[in-house]
């Protein structure tokens, strides 16, 4: 198993078990995520782009975590999104599949 799978299962296994972690615990789970998730994007050449990112939203929920501005639904629901785009990601890196943008203002 992959660093890269130990991480997506450990995310996974946080979500089911959110009530045996204390605030601190959530928010360093998904900074990692996040973390993560960029390195991703970096290694496969996938841009920064316009538009809504949902890994920016991730991370604004993780960073307001210990005020309790969410729910535990809110914070599963980020860890389980962050683990299928951290799966998706590295699916796409390990088949060595090429990815191009095209701008579309041209």
């Amino acid at each position: 198993m992959t660093l890269t799978n130990k991480f997506i299962a450990e995310l996974v296994l946080d979500a089911n078990r959110l009530g045996l972690l204390d605030a601190y615990q959530k928010r360093r789970m998904l900074e990692r995520a996040v973390a993560t998730i960029r390195d991703l994007r970096e290694t496969i050449g996938m841009p920064s782009g316009p538009g809504r990112d949902r890994v920016l939203d991730i991370h604004t929920l993780a960073l307001s975590i210990e005020n309790g501005w969410h729910s535990d639904d809110e914070v599963r629901d980020a860890f389980l999104r962050a683990a299928g785009m951290i799966r998706d990601l590295h699916i796409i890196l390990s088949s060595k599949t090429e990815i191009s943008f095209v701008d579309s203002a041209e």
